[in-house]
């Protein structure tokens, strides 16, 4: 069980909407290589990108209204930074960048931070450098929103969380993807679920 604010999230209650292991045929089936070096080796999804630029792979399907992405992460040393998923999101062909979409990981944003930014603005932002970060360590995470209240979830632990006051349109914008941004990177046991959650009110009882 994750706690948020009001809220009580049960993962292995939520429907599962994509529950694929990665291969060569389902990631040429089930995505879209946008930008950068994206393979499956023994199961895992890797990335590689030298340049510093949001390089993805982008799913084919949509996945809209509340939606949580579930998966194994790796940085591949000698990198360290920048495990980054998308979700709500959508690609700009045109220009070849993302599009808008809400983006969150560990170990980014420059400095070392778990951290969220809502594309193509990049004036909604959050981040921490509170979570300690283990280079080449396999990391469990959960992310996803609820109608713009977003977590970060990494083994189990909630690191971050926020609320969107103009939450993306998730019925509009559905396509979920993976980033390789200046690193080399990999991911496993993808798991996209759709998002159910207990109401809970919330008040103090005086301590005194």
């Amino acid at each position: 069980m994750v706690q948020l604010m009001k809220k009580k999230l049960f993962f292995e209650k939520m429907e599962i909407l994509y529950n694929r292991p990665f291969t060569k045929e389902s990631l040429e089936q089930d995505f879209d290589v946008k930008a950068g070096k994206w393979y499956v080796e023994d199961g895992w999804l890797i990335g590689e990108n030298r340049t510093n630029f949001a390089a993805m792979t982008v799913s084919k399907a949509d996945y809209f209204g509340p939606v949580m992405m579930e998966f194994d992460a790796q940085t591949i040393l000698p990198c360290t930074h920048d495990i980054n998923v998308m979700w709500h999101g959508s690609w700009n062909d045109e220009t070849n960048t993302r599009d808008v979409a809400y983006v969150a990981g560990l170990q980014g944003w420059w400095d070392g931070k778990v951290g969220f930014e809502r594309s193509p603005e990049y004036t909604f932002n959050a981040g921490t450098q509170l979570f300690d970060f283990e280079p080449g360590k396999v990391y469990h995470m959960a992310v996803g929103d609820i109608n713009g209240h977003i977590f970060v979830v990494v083994d189990g632990k909630l690191v971050l969380e926020v609320t969107d006051p103009t939450p993306i349109d998730g019925y509009k914008y559905g396509k979920i993807g993976f980033e390789a941004y200046c690193s080399k990177l990999k991911f496993k046991n993808l798991c996209v679920r759709k998002v159910t959650w207990i109401d809970e009110p919330k008040e103090y009882i005086p301590e005194f």
